[in-house]
């Protein structure tokens, strides 16, 4: 069963922000397996130069292409690009997130669902969903 997953890696967060992109980099992926392999499979294959990989997000079942996730992800999210950054080492599929949008995703969300509270405390999970929503159109 194929997924549509977003992974978060620590020294990946801490190298681009150390260059001047965002500590908010995730990576967008297809594959198939549930979570626990997905990252695996990344830190296995030490998937950017790294090996400390984690699933923050997942959905299951959906059929779609990986190239035209990232095509309509790169509507709303800046690509990195990585034949300019030689310490990503080609990992396709890195996006630097804003995260003033995902608050105002999750906010307007809210507001069109009737709900009160409108206050936003980010996680994790919801960064890693609203980049699945969005690269799934």
């Amino acid at each position: 069963m194929t997924t549509v997953y977003v992974a978060a890696s620590a020294t990946i967060a801490a190298w681009a922000a150390d260059v001047g992109l965002s500590k908010h980099v995730y990576k967008l992926g297809l594959a198939d397996g549930k979570a626990k392999e997905i990252a695996d499979a990344l830190n296995e294959d030490a998937f950017g130069g790294v090996t400390d990989w984690k699933v923050i997000a997942s959905r299951e079942g959906d059929s779609a292409e990986e190239a035209a996730m990232y095509d309509r992800l790169a509507k709303r999210e800046k690509a990195i690009d990585p034949t300019y950054y030689p310490k990503i080492k080609g990992a396709r599929g890195l996006f630097r997130v804003k995260i003033g949008n995902v608050e105002n995703s999750i906010l307007v969300a809210r507001a069109l669902a009737g709900e009160e509270r409108l206050e936003v405390k980010m996680k994790p999970a919801d960064i890693g969903t609203y980049l699945i929503n969005n690269a799934l159109g």
